[in-house]
């Protein structure tokens, strides 16, 4: 919205030619994340009241950590506030005729859409279960799906009519249809290597990606301060890779695919940096607010639907490590207990509680030093996801 302001005052009289620095996605994109941590900072307060006010709490599972008891009652859905954050300060400060940027919010809001409807019921009906797993995962998998479809041609394409256009010559073909190098999936450290997927496996490895990180965000979220500083620092490495993916002379310096339009993508990335900085103020332990599905679900889906237009899918999952093996020990217990449970009549376990946050806990960390060392890991993968820019 800014820059197109700025650029009709520019038309205007040659006095106004300062307002060319909008023009500058750097610059723009450190107004994004200052603009939604200010928002996020001011607003977080009443915000908070808001929810107290409403009695709008955590419910605690009965078999939950005891050490967990103690916070029932917290307010939890401020993950509102970190997508109004968002919202506000990518729609100022981006460009508004960028196609990536509309599906990027479309999902992100989509998907905590569904986390809110999932705390309603947990903090109004009194359920801590919320949604049931087979709803949430259809309407997750109607969005997933569709942005899947919209983005399997739209990496190629400069224009959503001809978006459009491949779509019905896909349909027209019998659903066959060749797809440029860089809509494959790129290999990290290794000089451009990247496997044909073809339509129906990027529909279906996108929907992998987007419903994937959305839950394993979601699983990770489960102490004070946990996922939201993790989505803070994959987030912004995702944005520097739009920023490279988004530029023809990065992009081929450093051997990735040109992705026309992507660069706008730091603008939403910055935001959500600064959003997430804005909320870990206030969830930082003892927690004011907790972020709730509402804004698990969302972020999850972002970082995912983020690193599908830039084509690191692979990087994303090596960056966002913790959130993968938080998946995995929830997966791995489950079918473990479910199997033993019909081999020998009585379920077993392979931790001490899933997700694997808790079974640290159990094991005698305190909670501090489980988040701070799951930052700490978490950075580190970050580091090894920034490497391979360079090391091909």
């Amino acid at each position: 919205m800014l820059p197109s302001l700025a650029q009709w005052l520019q038309t205007l009289s040659p006095e106004f030619g300062f307002f060319r620095v909008f023009q500058y996605l750097t610059f723009r994109a450190v107004m994004a994340a200052l603009t939604a941590l200010l928002i996020g900072l001011i607003a977080g307060p009443p915000v908070i009241r808001r929810l107290t006010a409403l009695k709008i709490g955590q419910p605690i599972r009965g078999y939950a950590m005891e050490t967990h008891l103690s916070k029932s009652g917290t307010p939890t859905m401020g993950g509102v506030l970190v997508l109004l954050a968002i919202a506000i300060a990518t729609l100022l400060w981006t460009d508004l005729t960028n196609r990536f940027v509309w599906i990027v919010l479309l999902v992100t809001l989509g998907f905590g859409a569904i986390g809110w409807v999932d705390d309603w019921r947990k903090v109004v009906n009194k359920d801590p279960e919320g949604m049931r797993s087979r709803e949430k995962y259809f309407w997750q998998s109607v969005i997933g799906l569709l942005a899947a479809l919209y983005l399997v041609f739209s990496i190629s394409e400069n224009s959503n009519m001809r978006v459009l256009e491949l779509f019905f010559n896909w349909v027209r073909s019998g659903f066959d249809v060749n797809l440029p190098p860089k809509a494959g999936l790129m290999v990290p450290f290794f000089k451009e290597i990247s496997y044909p997927l073809g339509v129906l496996g990027f529909v279906v490895l996108t929907y992998l990606v987007i419903v994937g990180s959305s839950n394993a965000v979601n699983l990770t979220d489960g102490l004070d301060g946990l996922a939201i500083m993790p989505v803070v620092m994959v987030g912004s490495v995702l944005g520097l890779f739009a920023y490279v993916t988004g530029s023809a002379v990065f992009s081929r310096y450093l051997f990735l695919p040109h992705i026309a339009g992507a660069g706008e993508l730091l603008i939403f990335c910055a935001s959500m940096a600064g959003a997430g900085l804005a909320f870990l103020w206030f969830n930082t332990h003892p927690a004011q607010v907790f972020m709730g599905d509402v804004g698990a679900l969302a972020l999850g889906a972002a970082l995912g639907t983020v690193a599908v237009i830039v084509r690191q899918e692979i990087v994303l999952a090596i960056m966002g490590g913790i959130f993968v093996v938080e998946a995995l020990s929830v997966m791995l217990q489950v079918s473990y207990f479910k199997y033993t449970k019909r081999r020998y009549g009585a379920g077993r376990r392979i931790l001490k509680m899933a997700p694997l946050h808790h079974h640290f806990e159990k094991s005698g960390w305190k909670e501090t030093q489980v988040v701070v060392r799951f930052w700490i890991i978490t950075m580190l993968l970050c580091l090894v996801g920034l490497s391979t820019l360079k090391l091909r």
